[in-house]
C-alpha cells in the first residue's frame, strides 16, 4: 500500500468516526423556555369579551362558570441562545387582561417595537418569534370580539354574537345547530366552509370567497374576516355538548 492510499484511508476513517457525532450534534436542541399564567376574572352573564392585537393561537369555549378563566402560555421555539436571553424575549411580550366594567373585559397583547431597513421611521410591532397561546373560559352566553394577527382561531359553544378577524391563519367556529344564525363570512384568500344553510360566492379573482346567511327572526350575530387563510363554521349537535360537559 502506498503512503498516499494510506492517508486517504485514514482520513475516510476519521470522518466515518466524526459523521455520527456530529449528527447526533446536530439533532441536540437545547430545551424550550415556556412560560404559563392562569388569571381568573369575575364576569356577568352576557357581557362583551374583547381580544386585542394576539398572535399565535387563540381558543375560547364557553362554560356555565360566572367568571373568565385565562391561560396564558408563552414559548420560544428551539434556539441556540442562552436561557437568559430568550426569557429577555418572552418577558418582552405583555398579555394584560383589564376588566373595564362589570360586563366589558378587554385582553390586549402589547408586542416589542422593531425598527426594520424598509422602514427605520416606523417601527413595526412582532412577536420576535415568541409562540403565544391563549386558552380562555367565558360564560357561554357572552359576547365575543377578536381582532387577531397572525395565527389561528378556535370558538366552541359560545352562544352570543361573534366578530373574529384575522390577517393570516384559519378561523374555526363550533356553534350549536340547534339556534338560528346571521352569519357573514369572507376569506380574501382561502375558502370559506359551513355546515349551515346559506350562500357562497368566489371573490371576483377567484382566490377568496364569501358566505353569508340572512335569518330576520336571528338575533344571533357572527361576524367573520380573514386575509389568508380559511374559515370553518362546524354545527354540533346537543347531545355533543352533553357528552363534553360530562
Amino acid at each position: 500500500m502506498t503512503f498516499k492510499a494510506a492517508v486517504i484511508l485514514f482520513e475516510l476513517g476519521v470522518v466515518g468516526t466524526a459523521l455520527p457525532a456530529l449528527a447526533e450534534d446536530l439533532t441536540k436542541k437545547p430545551a424550550q423556555v415556556t412560560v404559563t399564567t392562569t388569571e381568573h376574572v369575575n364576569f356577568a352573564p352576557g357581557g362583551m369579551i374583547r381580544i386585542e392585537e394576539s398572535i399565535g393561537y387563540v381558543n375560547v369555549e364557553g362554560w356555565d362558570q360566572p367568571e373568565v378563566e385565562i391561560t396564558l402560555t408563552k414559548s420560544m421555539p428551539f434556539d441556540y441562545k442562552p436561557p437568559e436571553d430568550v426569557t429577555k424575549h418572552l418577558d418582552s411580550v405583555k398579555i394584560v387582561a383589564e376588566r373595564k366594567s362589570d360586563n366589558e373585559l378587554v385582553v390586549s397583547t402589547d408586542l416589542p417595537k422593531r425598527r426594520s431597513l424598509s422602514s427605520p421611521f416606523s417601527p413595526h410591532r412582532n412577536g420576535d418569534s415568541v409562540r403565544v397561546e391563549y386558552e380562555i373560559h367565558a360564560p357561554r352566553d357572552s359576547k365575543l370580539v377578536i381582532n387577531h394577527g397572525v395565527g389561528s382561531v378556535f370558538v366552541n359553544d359560545i352562544e352570543g354574537d361573534i366578530d373574529v378577524s384575522g390577517g393570516r391563519g384559519d378561523i374555526m367556529l363550533m356553534l350549536r345547530d340547534s339556534g338560528s344564525y346571521a352569519i357573514d363570512a369572507k376569506s380574501k384568500f382561502g375558502t370559506v366552509i359551513s355546515d349551515f344553510d346559506g350562500a357562497t360566492k368566489l371573490s371576483r379573482y377567484r382566490l377568496g370567497e364569501r358566505y353569508a346567511t340572512t335569518d330576520p327572526q336571528s338575533s344571533r350575530r357572527i361576524h367573520l374576516r380573514m386575509g389568508f387563510g380559511g374559515i370553518t363554521i362546524n354545527a354540533i349537535p346537543p347531545e355533543a355538548f352533553s357528552a363534553a360537559s360530562k
